[in-house]
């Protein structure tokens, strides 16, 4: 395992990181694109170290949140993180396969869902060594299509799934998602700067949504001309910063 450290994701929160199980923008990105409505059920699939589900507990009123987690290192420092903050009565953190849904979301009992799936398609790419590494960049542990299985499952008529993604899978999820009853209703593309194409996208679907009517919003942008972080990105990380989250033990 690697050395522990806590993060400030605000002046009330933080999260235990290792370099095994972290977080980037693009978590930050996704929790900001779906952030709950008061009173909503969600659940937040492969959690990683809980980043999402605390970014939710902090900055929306939701009525409970879930979040699954196959490893058991990264699921640790969940229930770590969730204890510290003293949301253990808000936020319940379950080590398990997402592929195993039925065990694990009610059925047709959720609001909302997110996921951050492993990027790589299985069998694409470069595999790294690091079997935690692994599972979290590719496709060997949940797929685009399970993550579908579970939503279809977990959500109620009318419940969304929020997505992020490469920019390069974009077609990809659309058809996939529409196969099973998860119309694309929300699509924003995320590019590092002018003049630079998308390397992401963040898409939000209704279960049981009627096919059309989507929305697609201004392309965020994360640094302006000068590098620096823009409006869009300071309201995405809310009162975190990355010059000034980390704390020692």
């Amino acid at each position: 395992m690697g050395q522990e450290r806590w993060e400030r994701l605000s002046d009330t929160c933080r999260v235990l990181v290792t370099r095994e199980h972290g977080f980037t923008t693009d978590t930050l990105l996704l929790a900001w694109f779906s952030l709950p409505r008061p009173g909503e059920r969600c659940a937040d699939l492969g959690t990683g170290c809980g980043t999402i589900p605390l970014v939710w507990r902090q900055r929306a009123r939701a009525e409970s949140i879930l979040g699954v987690e196959l490893q058991e290192q990264a699921a640790g420092q969940a229930r770590r993180s969730v204890e510290e903050n003293g949301f253990a009565g808000e936020i319940t953190i379950l080590r398990g396969d997402a592929r195993e849904y039925k065990s694990l979301l009610p059925c047709q009992g959720l609001d909302l869902m997110a996921c951050n799936p492993p990027y790589t398609s299985p069998g694409a790419g470069l595999l790294s060594a690091d079997p935690q590494r692994r599972a979290a960049r590719h496709g060997e542990s949940l797929t685009l299509e399970e993550v579908a299985q579970a939503a279809r499952y977990g959500l109620r008529y009318g419940g969304r799934l929020c997505l992020c993604l490469p920019a390069q899978r974009l077609g990809e999820a659309m058809g996939l998602l529409a196969r099973y009853r998860l119309e694309p209703k929300r699509l924003r593309l995320v590019q590092q700067r002018l003049g630079k194409a998308p390397y992401l996208f963040l898409l939000e679907c209704r279960s049981g949504g009627r096919p059309g009517g989507l929305q697609v919003e201004p392309v965020l942008l994360l640094e302006d001309e000068r590098g620096r972080p823009t409006p869009a990105l300071l309201e995405a990380y809310g009162e975190y910063r990355r010059d000034g989250g980390q704390e020692g033990d």
